[in-house]
């Protein structure tokens, strides 16, 4: 099947790029992936949303012309080179957002998403701007995504190149962000266990959740790990890869298969490999999925609905990105660079909600 490894292709033994990082010296050198915003910066993003709200159209409509930037715009080439090319991740902190409505809050989150890329849909219904909030559905449901719930998510990659969170409200506990780098789980596997970690660039089945486009299969067979001209590329979320064993006609998983998974998941949450940080409000994740998973520890809501935890969520595709295999085609639709990524069914048309609602 495509999936499997061209026989002709030698996988490196190791993998040493600024992104195949240890999270014990991410949490040791926070410099890394840590962007205070200035005072300078503030003025320029809080002037580019006040003219961009001045011209009246919907902020699913926003772009680097309409949310012009001065100053901050150098730092978003540098961001867009770390994401690339770097660490892989970057937080923007220090955005005064409890002074802003959250039209506000929104529109300066995705003028800094139209200058890094083109925004993708999130879901069927076509939303480019996600709201992560606990809204009571039950993760066990094969229908539904699990960052709708208070659970722990697990280590998992999003459906875009970038994926960025705006932390607008904190829960009353808990709800850590946490990342590891594939590159490195890739780096301890091709050392330990080889035989297992060819396993991962078989065609697992991954379940689409009910969002599934015409035509499609309600799965997907994308391997775990790729490589594609000479780039190791990731793509995972473990409960859609066990929900979507119920499905005929979805490669069945081997024990040896199950073996793999675990092993990357033992790796992807060993303290040495992975790291943590608590968003604050105002704080603004990026994240590159082709290298990178990332998760959220379970948490504790307020029980004030006005209180409790919210964060906006962008997809987003980047003009000179990597190559992408074939496979990826099954749920980015194409895998054109700078126009890639999202979730697209018959049905979609691109808006986005500045309020959550129910289902996001």
């Amino acid at each position: 099947m495509s999936g499997h490894i061209n026989q002709n292709v030698q996988l490196p033994n190791a993998i040493k790029k600024p992104s195949a990082w240890l999270g014990a010296d991410m949490s040791r050198n926070p410099d890394a992936w840590l962007y205070q915003l200035t005072a300078d910066d503030v003025g320029d993003l809080e002037a580019s949303a006040s003219h961009f709200q001045s011209l009246g159209i919907d902020v699913g409509e926003i772009s680097k012309k309409t949310f012009p930037l001065t100053t901050f715009g150098e730092h978003i080439a540098e961001l867009k080179q770390t994401l690339l090319s770097g660490v892989g991740l970057e937080v923007l902190r220090g955005l005064p957002i409890k002074k802003y409505s959250e039209a506000f809050a929104a529109t300066i989150f995705c003028g800094i998403g139209a200058h890094i890329g083109s925004a993708r849909s999130q879901n069927a219904d076509g939303h480019i701007l996600g709201h992560v909030r606990d809204i009571g559905a039950d993760a066990n449901d094969p229908n539904s995504r699990i960052y709708q719930t208070c659970e722990r998510q697990t280590f998992h990659t999003d459906s875009a190149d970038v994926v960025g969170l705006l932390c607008i409200r904190e829960a009353r506990e808990g709800g850590k962000s946490l990342l590891v780098s594939a590159e490195t789980i890739y780096n301890r596997m091709k050392q330990e266990r080889p035989d297992l970690l060819e396993k991962l660039f078989d065609p697992i089945a991954t379940d689409r959740r009910g969002e599934i486009p015409n035509g499609a299969k309600p799965y997907m067979e994308i391997p775990v790990l790729s490589w594609h001209e000479g780039y190791l590329t990731v793509f995972y979320q473990r409960q859609y890869i066990n929900s979507a064993q119920r499905f005929e006609g979805a490669m069945k998983l081997s024990p040896e298969h199950v073996e793999a998974l675990d092993m990357f998941d033992a790796l992807a949450n060993n303290p040495e490999l992975c790291f943590g940080m608590q968003l604050q409000p105002g704080d603004m994740q990026f994240v590159y999925n082709h290298s990178q998973l990332h998760d959220r520890t379970g948490f504790l809501d307020w029980p004030d609905p006005s209180q409790r935890r919210h964060l906006m969520r962008l997809w987003l595709s980047i003009e000179g990105d990597r190559p992408l295999p074939e496979s990826f085609k099954e749920r980015y639709g194409t895998i054109e660079v700078g126009n890639r990524g999202g979730i697209i069914t018959k049905h979609t048309k691109l808006h986005a909600p500045i309020v959550g609602r129910a289902h996001v």
